[in-house]
């Protein structure tokens, strides 16, 4: 693995840790206008990543099938929502601002089920970020290393707030700093370790492409739909999480198109 590549897996992981971070700088506990406004930034980035970063690409490589071009970025796209639907089912977490769990009974800590909760919406940002760089390696695709670049940039600048919802609610629950620092370091952890697997897949299966990239997009279109929408609109009615959406789409956008 090049340099290139490597410093493109850990970008996002290192917007998760900078994030992270603001556990030490923030001495109150995060508002809920705050996380709304964090939520829908989020929402936009990976909104806009899944359309201009993943699921267009997969269209522009099936070009040579017509009229069906779209057909397997639409299988794709099913594929990475029916994984997701099965971690979420699986795998025992609880989102910020919920009282009850999610997937199967447990006796695992509250705060260890927040954490699972960021680790597994992590999962597809981590793919997504791996199977572009991928494409870029392959040679066989339309995919830039800047288109890349962008990719894993967008993604970092939502790790980042994200960071933070994970280690402040944490310190705010009692948790100690240093080590709500860490949970919130460590949620994001598996992003490089996915990105890596990805590549790794791809390389024996370059012909998938299309598929990985829009599955990729499913994945990531269902923690946005099944997560961080109902977040952004929990409480008290707001515009704050609408307008971060739009600001967080735009810029993944113009990203995407500047660098790519």
């Amino acid at each position: 693995m090049n340099t290139t590549i490597f410093m493109g897996l850990m970008i996002p992981f290192i917007g998760t840790a900078l994030g992270a971070a603001c556990v030490f700088l923030l001495k109150k506990e995060m508002s809920f206008k705050l996380q709304k406004a964090l939520s829908g930034f989020a929402s936009g980035v990976m909104v806009a990543a899944s359309i201009w970063s993943l699921i267009i690409p997969a269209m522009e490589q099936s070009e040579d099938m017509g009229r069906l071009a779209f057909l397997p970025a639409f299988i794709g796209f099913w594929m990475g929502i029916l994984f997701l639907l099965f971690l979420d089912m699986v795998i025992p977490h609880l989102h910020i601002n919920s009282d009850k769990a999610e997937g199967p009974k447990s006796k695992l800590a509250r705060k260890t089920m927040m954490v699972l909760a960021v680790t597994l919406h992590n999962i597809p940002e981590g793919m997504a970020v791996g199977v572009v760089y991928a494409g870029y390696k392959s040679g066989n695709s339309n995919i830039t290393v800047g288109a890349a670049l962008a990719l894993a940039l967008g993604i970092a600048i939502q790790n980042f707030p994200e960071g933070a919802i994970v280690s402040m609610p944490l310190a705010a629950e009692g948790k100690g700093k240093g080590n709500a620092f860490w949970s919130g370091v460590m949620s994001g952890a598996v992003e490089p370790v996915f990105g890596f697997l990805t590549i790794l897949a791809v390389g024996f299966i370059v012909p998938a492409m299309p598929y990985l990239l829009s599955f990729a997009a499913g994945a990531m279109m269902y923690v946005v739909v099944e997560e961080l929408i109902p977040e952004m609109a929990v409480g008290e009615h707001s515009n704050i999480g609408v307008i971060m959406f739009a600001i967080g789409f735009t810029i993944m956008m113009a990203l995407d198109v500047a660098l790519g």
